[in-house]
């Protein structure tokens, strides 16, 4: 794992350590103002969306009967997993950073239609408290993975292997409908979306520090954004998993 202590025993001079430094203060900046501004336009689209769904009366109106009760949910629920695998690869290899950017930011929107039933489901005020609840254990886990000496890099195989349990299970699921299955993998999303957190967290510092030497601005910017995504991804998980655990319901 790279660190400042990698970089000064490879003979860079204290004055670009110092920029290097300063640089990486700025990037992680980037990505946690672009991660903020992405979770943002994810729960106004899924506020928005859930309100048009809904008439006066609170009943469904034809929208919301086509997201939530016509086989377009399948689409709508699945659109933001195909996007992460295909859409931003392509992104990333043709665009620019503002592009990618910009990317970003339509993934959040369609994130927000997609999980925008919970405020059907659960009450405003517990999807505020187990908000708050995610935004202090994420800032907890961030900061941790920023400022740990310790090289967590041998967990990202083992954490993205359960992500990939945790997608096979609520697939499944989604068939049984069994609520003892639906927490077990409440319960085990929390655990692994929150080392994940301290995971990229540190990732995106390494990852930032061995490419500032080069001076590659251009995929820095890129960089940037994708490390925002990945956070964006943990917060996001994260929360829908406490909520599920945590949240009263309508």
């Amino acid at each position: 794992m790279a660190d400042y202590n990698t970089i000064r025993t490879a003979g860079v001079s204290s004055a670009a350590s110092a920029q290097i430094d300063e640089g990486l203060r700025a990037h992680m900046n980037k990505v946690y103002g672009t991660m903020s501004a992405g979770t943002f336009i994810t729960f106004l689209a899924a506020w928005a969306i859930s309100g048009l769904a809904v008439d006066g009366n609170g009943a469904l109106t034809a929208l919301g009967q086509a997201l939530y009760l016509s086989p377009l949910k399948w689409v709508v629920m699945f659109a933001p997993l195909a996007f992460v695998f295909f859409g931003f690869g392509a992104a990333v290899n043709r665009m620019n950073a503002a592009g990618v950017q910009t990317v970003f930011y339509i993934f959040a929107a369609l994130m927000g239609v997609s999980i925008s039933s919970i405020f059907l489901v659960f009450t405003g005020q517990s999807i505020i408290q187990v908000f708050l609840v995610t935004s202090i254990a994420f800032a907890s886990l961030s900061l941790y993975g920023y400022t740990t000496k310790k090289d967590l890099s041998a967990l990202g195989a083992f954490l993205m292997m359960g992500v990939v349990g945790l997608i096979v299970a609520s697939i499944v699921n989604i068939f049984l409908g069994s609520g003892i299955m639906s927490l077990a993998i409440s319960v085990l999303g929390v655990l692994i979306f929150g080392g994940l957190t301290a995971y990229d967290t540190q990732k995106i510092k390494t990852d930032y520090i061995q490419h500032a030497m080069h001076g590659d601005q251009e995929w820095l910017g890129k960089a940037a954004v994708m490390g925002a995504l990945s956070l964006y991804l943990d917060f996001i998980n994260m929360f829908m998993m406490l909520l599920n655990l945590l949240g009263n319901r309508e």
